[in-house]
């Protein structure tokens, strides 16, 4: 395998990547997080006549390991073969420590820290954070690594996820959406203040509101949610990754309701939908949600000891956003174009990924 980096005078990029091959591992599959990011990048590098492999032991240029995996072997061959290895680190499992998720789900947690921190420390040559906040957790954790480490925000394709010019939102009901893998495993809080959102929104500043939620969610669990409150809830599962531009047109706001998360993905395809975003100041959000993108107010306790946030000041930074729509939905767009497109995200993979 070759490639050839051609001067600014050859040709108007800053590289041009020839027989290039890169290794992807693990081929993780499903619909949100790791199996999205893959589908995303993976297309985006055969775009630019990228050759893709699962298989380590395949000669390649380097190899992105954007999960953990217990098939360790083949990635210690390929460092002996002066391979670079460049790792992508989200969080760290942490919930299953301050909620009782479940015996299995604790030993699956711990076991995922374990896999992801010895490739992190004796495997990778690189290390690549979705996010300054993810940079720090894993750097607090369990050490600076004593090799070259870089940020990369996630990305998507602003030509799928955009707003549409048939505005389809509805007149009657301010949607509240949430877009989420997977709601239970100790994550279920989140939900509790989306719908404690919505009825501070409904109560308080008289906001007609209904909430949708994308995502793996129990019978029982929707159940107990809908016992209590008064707020009409739209469940549509887990969807196919194609229909979540089309839902992030119909919602009015996108509530992120994950704690401490890394680089949420649904974020950054809402602002590219145009749908600005509320959330607390935990996790990378900050780091995203910039300007009139939606807004990013104070927890209002202790995140990582999972305290009552505060939802009064939330629903204050909900009503900014209703009352001026278009503003914010604009602000949103430009943010994603900005700063969180599939092509920079790309972009920033490859230059350390190959230089």
């Amino acid at each position: 395998m070759s490639r050839r980096a051609l001067t600014s005078s050859e040709c108007p990029y800053d590289i041009i990547l020839l027989m290039t091959r890169i290794g992807i591992v693990p081929s993780v599959d499903g619909i949100g997080g790791m199996a999205s990011f893959r589908f995303k990048f993976e297309s985006g590098l055969k775009a630019r006549g990228i050759e893709v492999t699962h298989n380590p032991e395949q000669s390649t240029d380097a190899i992105l390991v954007i999960a953990g995996t217990k098939n360790l072997p083949p990635l210690w061959k390929a460092r002996r073969r002066d391979v670079r290895i460049v790792q992508r680190l989200d969080g760290v499992n942490w919930i299953h420590r301050k909620r009782n998720t479940g015996i299995k789900h604790f030993v699956r947690a711990e076991y995922g820290n374990f896999i992801l921190s010895l490739i992190r420390s004796r495997i990778a040559t690189r290390i690549l954070y979705q996010s300054e906040f993810s940079r720090r957790w894993w750097d607090d954790w369990y050490g600076k690594p004593n090799k070259p480490a870089f940020v990369v925000h996630n990305g998507v394709d602003l030509n799928v996820y955009q707003p549409n010019a048939l505005d389809k939102r509805s007149t009657e009901r301010y949607r509240l959406l949430i877009v989420e893998g997977n709601l239970g495993g100790g994550y279920d809080m989140g939900l509790d203040h989306a719908i404690q959102l919505a009825e501070a929104l409904s109560q308080k500043y008289n906001f007609p509101m209904e909430v949708m939620v994308v995502g793996k969610i129990s019978d029982e669990h929707k159940a107990a949610v809908e016992s209590k409150t008064h707020i009409p809830i739209l469940w549509t599962g887990s969807v196919p990754r194609e229909q979540i531009p089309e839902i992030d047109r119909s919602a009015h706001l996108l509530f992120s309701a994950d704690l401490n998360a890394a680089c949420p993905n649904s974020v950054i395809e809402a602002m590219a939908c145009g749908l600005p975003v509320v959330a607390f100041d935990t996790g990378a959000l900050n780091e995203l949600v910039l300007g009139d993108s939606g807004r990013v107010v104070p927890y209002g306790g202790d995140p990582w000891k999972l305290d009552q946030p505060d939802i009064p000041a939330l629903a204050e930074a909900a009503v900014e956003i209703l009352n001026d729509q278009l503003h914010f939905r604009t602000a949103a767009r430009e943010q994603a174009e900005k700063a969180l497109s599939l092509d920079k995200m790309i972009d920033g993979y490859l230059k350390v990924l190959l230089d």
